[in-house]
């Protein structure tokens, strides 16, 4: 049976669990038929790791096969809804598209409603605005009333805030803006659609030197200092798991190298899979500036955009692709660290050493079974590696400022969900840094979020138009995992699954 603390955990991770789902219904069910069926496959997306991590938590435990045998069967039934979503939203789309394009003719066709020229003339608020007034006039003649219809100009640091009323679909509407502004001015301003303070769509424009500027030679150099550290402190992380400090016993430097390349793997890796994306959008990314730790090596890196952002998908894509990477690769080594693992192998780990995570804890049950009821267990150094892989991936992904975790709730969710991310997840380290303050990296992150990363991620040049269902629901899946990482198993419950003596 479990204990008191152990029965409110569960509870706790079941209520949220139970929280977020019927949240994500509540969202859903307002577009129908269509969003129910976008909302079952997030869902069955993520059941198979809510079925065996909730079966695990229980006490259950299932093999290898039966975790691919619930893999393949919600990527079919993911498949399945698919296709029944694009036959039930085809006409849906349709009729919706046709019957909005109907109701806006004959409201521009009414007399009443149709504005006079005095009318659609913006005001302007009696300021003195940043744009020159003849480049005023041509930005003023870019909005119509079947796109965007101005009602008010505001100054807005080098440019200006356009109110008014959004008459289309986001993406549609913003490609004409931009495709009009771009006539006229060629790359001389900026057009951002994004939402105001008063909740309603705005039109901002603004003058193409304050684009993201390329990072200049100091902070190249600094990235090289960061690296070169980097690697000192993998070298140094891989000695002392080999027994050896790195600072005392320099000429031993050549052992550590081939563990320190598996991390060196799981990170460039990581980078590579944020460039990969960056690239499919055009998108230009800062050199990596990597963070060096005594700990596990290295605990990342921090990645800036150097160009505009054009929507939230790409924003997504391009925060995901990089920890999705880095945690495939660290979960083969793992998993294949696990395989190999046998008597005589290089490392002898304590069996507290698989409670410190719930999905390594949970895998190594698997793989390794009756061997975890020892109290040393002979392990493969790809399993340490593969370890530590998750935990950098997994860092990285708290959902806080400029963090790919950060970043995937800001493209999914909005900016304002974002900052609330961002000031829980500040507040989740703080008390985990005083309930445990022997562990350091809690602290560590907490210094790093403040300092360097707490910022949200500039807006998108179209901020409106929402990533699609199959993004949120990848999303939800790695923060989900990367929560599965972080969460460790309590010593009690890990002995009542077999994980300790």
């Amino acid at each position: 049976m479990f204990n008191q603390s152990e029965t409110t955990t569960v509870f706790l991770i079941v209520l949220v669990a139970l929280a977020i789902l019927i949240w994500g219904y509540n969202r859903a069910k307002a577009y129908g038929k269509l969003g129910i069926l976008a909302w079952l496959q997030s869902v069955v997306l993520m059941a198979p790791w809510l079925v065996f991590f909730g079966l695990f938590a229980a006490g259950i435990y299932i093999n290898l096969v039966g975790i691919l045998f619930l893999i393949v069967a919600s990527v079919g039934f993911y498949i399945y809804l698919g296709k029944r979503l694009r036959a039930e939203g085809q006409d849906i789309i349709l009729r919706e598209k046709a019957a909005q394009r109907l109701k806006e003719q004959e409201q521009s066709t009414s007399p009443e409603n149709t504005p006079s020229l005095t009318n659609a003339e913006m005001a302007i608020v009696p300021e003195v605005l940043p744009i020159p007034e003849e480049d005023l006039k041509l930005i003023k003649s870019i909005f119509s009333i079947d796109t965007f219809f101005a009602t008010e100009t505001i100054s807005y640091q080098e440019g200006a805030i356009f109110k008014g009323n959004l008459r289309g679909e986001a993406d549609a509407v913003y490609e004409r803006l931009s495709e009009k502004l771009k006539g006229h001015f060629v790359d001389k301003y900026r057009l951002f659609l994004v939402e105001g303070t008063e909740g309603k769509p705005v039109v901002i424009v603004l003058p193409s030197s304050v684009d993201p500027k390329p990072s200049t030679l100091a902070q190249k150099n600094l990235a090289l200092v960061l690296l070169v550290a980097t690697i000192v402190t993998t070298l140094e992380a891989v000695g002392l798991l080999l027994g050896f400090d790195l600072f005392s016993n320099w000429t031993r430097y050549q052992e550590a190298i081939p563990l320190s390349l598996g991390i060196w793997g799981v990170l460039f890796a990581h980078e590579i899979g944020h460039r990969l994306l960056a690239k499919r959008h055009n998108l230009r990314l800062s050199f990596p500036f990597f963070l060096p730790t005594w700990q596990l090596g290295a605990f990342g890196a921090i990645t800036r955009f150097e160009s505009l952002i054009p929507n939230r998908s790409a924003l997504f894509d391009v925060a995901f692709a990089g920890p999705a990477l880095g945690g495939i690769i660290s979960l083969i080594l793992l998993i294949t660290g696990l395989i190999l693992s046998q008597p005589g192998s290089l490392f002898q780990v304590p069996t507290p050493f698989f409670q410190g995570s719930i999905l390594v804890g949970s895998l190594a049950k698997v793989v390794l079974g009756e061997q975890l009821q020892q109290s040393i267990i002979d392990v493969h150094p790809l399993t340490i590696i593969g370890w530590l892989g998750l935990m950098i991936n997994a860092l990285n992904l708290l959902p806080a400022g400029q963090l790919d975790g950060g970043r995937i709730v800001q493209a999914i969710y909005g900016r304002k969900t974002a900052r609330r991310a961002t000031i829980a997840t500040l507040a989740v380290l703080g008390i985990v840094t005083l309930i445990n303050p022997e562990n350091s990296i809690p602290l560590y992150w907490a210094v790093v979020i403040i300092f360097l990363q707490r910022d949200l991620e500039r807006p998108s040049l179209n901020e409106l138009t929402e990533p699609d269902d199959a993004r949120a629901a990848w999303g939800l899946l790695i923060l989900f995992l990367m929560l599965a990482t972080l969460i460790p198993l309590s010593p009690s419950l890990a002995g009542k699954l077999g994980i300790g003596g």
